[in-house]
């Protein structure tokens, strides 16, 4: 009985029902909104500032993004849960569009800042929502191919993001960066309000306001410290100590009242699971190193290999493409086999040797040979990507669904802003050794303001100057993938410590009962509601 929902939402043939379809490309839309957009604005970046002026306040168009959508991550999982999932979804593509339009008519840069704040909000929503949604429909037997096919759009996006942003800008103006979500989210909030039909819900416990706010402004203090430590401010400087007194206070003091609330926005006995815990571990890891390459990835075949900067979304091309075609096969493994350890054990150990290939790379490492190691990356992050996210679902009771599918969501992004931040210091201090070291004063002179060079500045260099800074980016790049090949080592060593628990709600019965009705490896049972079915 307790899969029977999520089984009656495949038809006998096997295949999902129309309707089932018809939400699930609603899904890939909302998907592609959320992770679409900031690479599309990135392209778009220069035009804005050259319009709008502000360049000082140039990073906060992507902060204030980043920061809404990590704190509002885990209150739109706790809302779902409680008032209902379709509700919650169906809002934070509202404000997504909003904030949207108003990024669209913004007439200067604080307007900007601010609403791409109220964009990132509905963001925190969308992320969310398309996860916990599948998780309501799709048994989880089934639920990996799906979520495969979440993860090709991820990459996808993050392929195709820069080339439609520079295509966009170029053709209709930067306003239209914005303009384009509008039609895509009418299309999904369309499709969802009339094919997706879930059971209302209606909590009669108060949101915890207390919880949330504890939680936000921790949050708010991470990503400040990671964003702004070793840039705007150093990391041994009064304001970013005085963050992270902040930030550990706040989440101290969330823990200690989840652990009271009536209603936790985190209930912390999901993590008394040891696979959802692990998996948790496992995403904040692939967050760090997949964000780190994607950033120094395209400087250095730009900066070393003379790479045009207008296709770097193509520069990534064999990483994103070996992680798409790796999700995918993923997902229809675990669908066919009900097996899984097989992908984080495989995933953590590609990713790790990925890193260290990409490591070892200098200024003559040719194109088609990082394009090799690229792709060891992204098979290591496609056997990653998904996986954590079903196996954290398939921990927890149906009533959980939410806040599981948030809390992963959440770690992920944390792990992106910390790889970023730590990589990203590791790779500035020791461009600006090897360009003293290399070309002296000139050489500390040309990084003092920035360790990256876009390509106007790196042309009006001499000769001797950008042949050290193109060492000096070899260099660079050498720690930070080292550093990633450490980090995901723990990825693998997690990875060994999972146990397979049966799938829920898949295969064929047997004398014994529904095969993989099982619940997670304390003995809980998923609840799903009967009523819950397209």
């Amino acid at each position: 009985m307790a899969d029977t929902a999520a089984a009656g939402t495949v038809e006998k043939d096997g295949k999902q029902p129309r309707s089932v379809r018809v939400v699930l490309l609603a899904l890939m839309i909302a998907m592609v909104l959320a992770m679409l957009d900031n690479m599309i604005i990135g392209t778009a970046m220069p035009t804005i500032v050259g319009e709008l002026g502000g360049l000082e306040h140039l990073s906060w168009v992507v902060t204030a993004y980043t920061l809404a959508t990590a704190a509002s991550t885990p209150l739109w999982g706790k809302l779902g849960d409680m008032y209902g999932r379709k509700g919650a979804f169906m809002t934070s593509i509202v404000i997504f569009l909003v904030g949207s339009a108003l990024s669209g008519m913004a007439q200067d840069m604080g307007q900007l800042i601010g609403f791409r704040a109220v964009q990132g909000l509905g963001a925190g929503g969308l992320m969310v929502g398309v996860m916990a949604i599948i998780g309501d429909l799709i048994p989880p037997r089934e639920r990996g191919k799906y979520q495969g096919m979440m993860a090709g759009v991820m990459a996808l996006a993050m392929i195709g993001g820069p080339l439609v942003g520079g295509t966009i800008t170029d053709h209709w103006g930067w306003r239209w960066s914005f303009y384009i979500n509008l039609p895509l989210g009418a299309v999904a909030l369309v499709a969802v309000s009339a094919v997706l039909h879930l059971p209302k819900k209606r909590s009669e416990a108060r949101i915890d306001y207390l919880g949330a706010a504890l939680l936000t402004v921790g949050i708010t203090a991470i990503v400040l410290v990671t964003t702004w430590g070793g840039t705007e401010y150093a990391w041994t400087s009064a304001r970013i100590m005085e963050l992270i007194g902040i930030g550990v206070a706040a989440l101290v003091g969330f823990a200690f009242w989840q652990t009271r609330a009536a209603e936790p926005i985190v209930p912390l006995h999901i993590f008394r699971s040891r696979n959802f815990t692990l998996m948790s571990l496992i995403g904040f890891i692939t967050g760090f190193v997949m964000f780190g390459a994607t950033l120094f990835l395209p400087l250095y075949q730009q900066s070393v290999q003379g790479a045009s900067a207008t296709n770097s979304g193509l520069l990534l091309l064999p990483m994103l493409g070996a992680m798409l075609v790796t999700s995918m096969v993923a997902g229809r493994v675990t669908t066919n086999t009900g097996r899984y350890k097989i992908f984080p054990l495989a995933g953590g150990v590609l990713m790790t040797v990925g890193l260290y290939l990409l490591s070892l790379m200098d200024t003559d490492t040719s194109r088609f040979t990082s394009g090799v190691y690229m792709a060891v990356v992204g098979l290591g992050m496609g056997c990653l990507m998904q996986i954590t996210m079903l196996v954290a679902q398939n921990s927890v009771e149906m009533k959980d669904m939410g806040v599981a599918s948030s809390s992963t969501t959440l770690f992920r992004t944390l792990g992106s802003s910390f790889g970023v931040a730590i990589m990203g210091a590791l790779f500035n201090h020791r461009v600006q050794d090897v360009m003293t070291e290399r070309a002296g004063a000139l050489g500390s002179k040309v990084t003092e303001q920035s360790a990256q060079l876009d390509a106007d500045s790196l042309a009006r260099l001499p000769e001797a100057a950008r042949e050290a800074y193109q060492h000096a980016v070899s260099s660079g790049t050498h720690g930070a993938f080292l550093l990633g090949a450490v980090v995901a080592v723990l990825a693998l060593v997690a990875a060994v410590f999972v146990k397979e628990v049966p799938l829920k709600g898949a295969g064929p019965k047997t004398a014994d009962g529904p095969d993989d009705a099982g619940g997670d490896e304390d003995g809980a049972t998923a609840k799903r509601p009967v009523t819950e079915s397209v």
